[in-house]
């Protein structure tokens, strides 16, 4: 297993043309490794420039990263995996929303292009790690294995959506902004101090293959549009929909529902019906989940054994909740100490032990508190 820590390294540092991914290629060079920078060409029609502050694979991008790389004094390489991408993020994506189901498409991308296609490549042209910008930590054990923690500023932590890395990946893995407890202000004043053009660029948000935004339309184009009911509790209707792949759990803006709730309060979205392409609506109360299965289960480690008590994260900027989890047959079973609201089939469930990364898994089924809702 490779040291990541104890000597210098081949590193290969994906560069995004953002400003976190500079600092940490900056960082890992001026920390004695021998840095090599990669942008990903992921788009298979990148447009020239930049959406306003969203996306981050353009042409412009891949032109700030090799900017960054000259002046940070490293090689830079552009390599094409639009095609990988493809298939395993955004036909992913499409096809989880067609089937009623909220994916996070940046897990995926952890998962499957960065700490999978790339650093496969990598390991194979003889480098020990790939460097990333994301806030979390690997810890390395007297034993030599890894383990994945919280960043010290919890307010850019990003270890959910590294949930899915298995302790081999770990292994090969570099985050040079994990331990910085410091404002993102104070991380585009380092960039500014090392001459790099990006410390004032915005940050890239949203979906990055979706430079616009507006994902209901990215899926209409993909999936077409097609007219179905919305229905309450009872099963009436209150409305019309253009396609239920639009609507996640919990949802309660954009719902157009012409008929008011009999008490005057507001509607969410309960329950996407691919099948029958129907959208039941309700009270934030029949939202309450108690417990829920996942899952697809990667441990960033060994698997637990026996039930535990863990905190759950169940979004990329969600708080944490305390449940209990046990693996049964292959499918973590997960109990919430308190109901929680906006559980929705397709999102991932990360397990903490404290500030470190048990795993993650994708949720499948959850149970709520009103009898009838599932």
């Amino acid at each position: 297993m490779t040291d990541t820590t104890q000597r210098p390294l081949r590193v290969l540092a994906a560069m995004s043309g953002g400003v976190d991914s500079a600092v940490a290629a900056a960082r890992a060079a001026e920390a004695g490794h021998d840095v090599t920078g990669v942008h990903l060409a992921l788009s298979a029609n990148p447009q020239s420039f930049r959406t306003g502050a969203r996306g981050c694979c353009t042409i412009e991008d891949s032109r700030d990263a090799r900017r960054a790389a000259d002046v940070i004094g490293i090689p830079f390489y552009v390599w094409d995996l639009a095609d990988r991408f493809r298939e395993d993020v955004v036909e992913d994506f499409v096809a989880e929303y067609e089937a009623g189901r909220t994916p996070n498409p940046c897990l995926r991308c952890n998962e499957k292009i960065k700490f999978a296609a790339l650093l496969d490549k990598a390991l194979a042209l003889g480098f020990d790690a790939v460097c990333t910008g994301h806030y979390a930590k690997v810890v390395t054990l007297a034993d030599g294995s890894r383990e994945l923690h919280r960043a010290s500023d919890m307010a850019k932590d990003q270890s959910y959506v590294l949930g899915v890395l298995d302790e081999r990946q770990l292994a090969h893995a570099l985050f040079p902004l994990g331990d910085t407890v410091t404002t993102k202000d104070e991380i585009r004043a380092e960039a500014e101090r090392r001459g790099l053009a990006v410390a004032k660029k915005p940050d890239s948000h949203d979906i990055c293959f979706i430079a616009d935004g507006d994902t209901q339309g990215f899926l209409a184009s993909r999936l077409g549009r097609a007219e179905g009911d919305i229905v309450d509790e009872s099963g009436a209707k209150v409305g019309t929909h253009e396609g239920a792949y639009g609507f996640t759990i919990g949802q309660r803006k954009g719902l157009r529902i012409g008929t008011p709730a009999a008490d005057g309060k507001p509607r969410y979205v309960l329950d996407i019906s691919p099948v029958n392409n129907t959208v039941t609506v309700g009270p934030a109360a029949a939202l309450d989940v108690t417990a829920l299965s996942a899952i697809k289960p990667r441990w960033c480690g060994a698997a637990p054994t026996g039930p535990g008590t863990y905190t759950a994260q169940l979004r990329a900027h969600g708080g944490e909740t305390e449940v209990t989890a046990e693996l049964v047959d292959g499918e973590l079973r997960v109990s919430f100490t308190e109901p929680v609201r906006g559980v929705a089939p397709g999102q991932a469930i990360v397990l903490y032990d404290d500030t470190r990364v048990v795993g993650s898994a994708t949720i499948a089924t959850t149970v709520r508190v009103r009898a009838g809702v599932a």
